[in-house]
């Protein structure tokens, strides 16, 4: 709602849409006994200050009126509306709700009823259920399901292939219950925002009916009924008819504007509090771009939240370089995205305090006031880069909302930070779209995107997992090239022990969700105390590993973040585990969360 408001078009929408609702509740109070006041002396008055569009063949007040039908004529509106929406829900769940073959069927059906337009099963409808505000609100409402349920179809497909609808389908959850509450919730917003948008053309349908004589019969009226009255004396009177026509554009218009606003406006990960006693605040760490306490991320799961994060505590100083290291499931992208901001609901995010570039994220707006202090550099460019658009213009949108500049600054600036990230011809690169660069090159472009501002923290997740050997070195080496340029802080994310290594100053590594040791880049493969780091590193081979022997490994499996052991998670996987490992948890300490840091296995 907020962002919505930010925006010009949705304050004109809700403001306007607010003033239509307004009318249609107090109109046919304030104004009811002035639009029926019947006087013969003024029959067919033009504009006036006492009747500001004139008045009817009875001499009534025809501003009055239109407020009066304001009421019916949304009423209307929003009823077949909500026809429209509860049937084409069920049509569009049909291959859910009544197995596949019979949901072909329906969905079939409901393709050949959307090919129809609109107007004509309207109408199609309309005699069928006869003339009056009932007939018509059916009519509209059958006639708009088909394309609710198009929406509902392929909203209700994408989500049924999700992971937690088949752990509920597997655990024998019922299909209606699967439907209401695992994939209605997941797709109310689009659709809600869909029917807001839908309401305005309904109501110019409905006062289509009305004009043609299909709609509300007298001595009821609505915005349509009063339209067809005016329309004998358009001529003579023609506020009689315009009037209302006004009333129909600026209520549809407030629908559809209000609607426009939700759809595109921006969503941002909410932070929620935690149930219970909140944790303590506590100062950031002093002279670092990036400090977290007690990190916590919770993500809704079919049998319970799943801990994702678990009181990860870090921070990363100005211009140091920082590595993340674990196995896939430890926690470390949901960290940086986390720190990103990047984490929708219903995903939960809780710190005692999560700064970045003195920015409290945990502030509503702290990431729009953060602007380009920081960066991010995703796994996969090809997914970040919308293929629709030129790279140029991409990078320029950074500058011209971050920094206002105007589209031939940015674009200059665009072209100069493709140079700065060793892209050869960067004036002619910046007119191709994103399939036309090699994956090496678009993770420099990448890169430079988040150099069109001036970031204090850049925070790249796993970015040289998809690149081959030579590329992964040329863009460690940019990376590095940034920080010693701008003085960046980095935070780089990857499960490759050689790459943090050899790129960062100080190694967090983290299993399960929890900071498991914390130790300089260069005793990472030398001073390692936990047993967990040590395998990690055990099980990178080198030029001196002994080709005749099988690869080390680290025994087990991963721990499921839905079944996290009581006590250390690495105990299952771990040579010198006891019963006290197994039971109770290490905090860490010195750098190291282990009962038996430093033992030899």
């Amino acid at each position: 709602m907020r962002a919505a408001l930010r925006r010009p078009v949705g304050l004109a929408g809700c403001t306007l849409l607010a003033l239509v609702l307004a009318a249609a509740v107090f109109g046919p109070v304030v104004w009811g006994d002035r639009a029926t006041a019947v006087d013969t002396a003024g029959l067919l008055a033009g504009p006036s200050a006492e009747h500001w569009i004139g008045t009817d063949n009875l001499g009534r007040d025809l501003f009055a009126r239109v407020l009066v039908a304001a009421r019916l004529s949304i009423l209307l509106a929003l009823a077949a509306t909500a026809i429209s929406m509860v049937l084409g829900f069920l049509l569009g769940a049909a291959p859910m709700l009544a197995g596949r073959r019979v949901g072909r069927l329906i969905t079939g059906a409901v393709n050949v009823l959307v090919a129809f337009p609109g107007l004509l099963l309207v109408l199609f409808f309309a005699v069928v259920f006869g003339v009056g505000a009932r007939g018509a609100a059916l009519a509209v409402g059958l006639a708009g399901a088909p394309a609710f349920a198009r929406l509902c179809h392929t909203l209700i497909a994408g989500i049924s292939e999700r992971d937690y609808v088949a752990a509920a389908r597997i655990a024998g959850v019922g299909r209606v219950r699967m439907l209401l509450r695992h994939v209605l919730p997941n797709i109310a917003e689009p659709v809600i925002v869909y029917a807001t948008m839908a309401a305005g053309g309904v109501l110019l349908t409905f006062a289509g009916l009305s004009f043609l004589g299909l709609g509300v019969q007298a001595p009821d009226y609505d915005w349509g009924r009063l339209m067809q009255d005016g329309l004998n004396g358009i001529y003579i009177h023609p506020l009689a008819a315009l009037g209302p026509g006004i009333a129909v554009v600026l209520a549809g218009l407030a629908f559809n504007l209000t609607g426009e606003a939700f759809a595109s406006a921006p969503r941002r990960a909410h932070v929620l509090p935690e149930a219970g006693a909140p944790p303590p605040a506590t100062a950031p760490a002093a002279n670092a771009v990036l400090s977290a306490d007690d990190l916590r991320v919770t993500i809704p799961g079919p049998n319970g939240p799943i801990h994702a994060v678990r009181g990860v505590t870090f921070s990363v100083g100005d211009g140091e370089a920082v590595g993340v290291v674990g196995e896939s499931g430890s926690g470390k992208s949901v960290t940086a995205l986390a720190v990103a901001g990047l984490l929708e609901p219903p995903v939960r995010v809780e710190a005692a305090h999560l700064v970045v570039a003195g920015e409290d994220l945990l502030a509503d707006g702290a990431h729009r006031r953060l602007g380009t202090a920081l960066a991010v550099v995703f796994q996969d460019p090809m997914t970040s880069f919308n293929p629709a658009h030129r790279v140029g213009p991409q990078l320029a949108e950074v500058s011209r909302f971050h920094q206002g500049l105007g589209r031939k600054a940015a674009l200059a600036r665009a072209v100069d930070r493709l140079n700065a990230v060793r892209i050869g011809d960067p004036a002619r690169r910046a007119r191709q779209y994103p399939f036309e660069f090699s994956g090496g090159m678009r993770q420099r472009a990448m890169i430079g995107m988040g150099l069109m501002g001036d970031p204090r923290l850049i925070v790249a997740d796993e970015p040289t997992t998809a690149l081959d050997v030579t590329v992964q070195r040329q863009v460690l080496e940019l990376l590095a090239d940034v920080r010693r340029e701008t003085g960046a802080a980095l935070l780089l994310i990857s499960h490759d022990v050689s790459v943090v290594t050899d790129v960062c100053d100080r190694v967090l590594v983290m299993y399960a969700g929890r900071v498991v040791e914390e130790l300089p880049a260069k005793d990472l493969r030398t001073l390692a105390r936990h047993p967990y780091t040590r395998a990690l590193v055990a099980a990178v081979p080198d030029m001196e590993t002994d080709l005749d022997r099988p690869l080390a490994v680290i025994p087990g499996l991963p721990v499921d973040p839905v079944e996290t052991p009581a006590g250390c998670a690495f105990a299952p996987r771990c040579p010198l585990a006891d019963d006290h490992c197994r039971t109770v948890a290490p905090p860490l300490l010195d750098g190291v969360a282990c009962h038996k840091a430093g033992e030899a296995p």
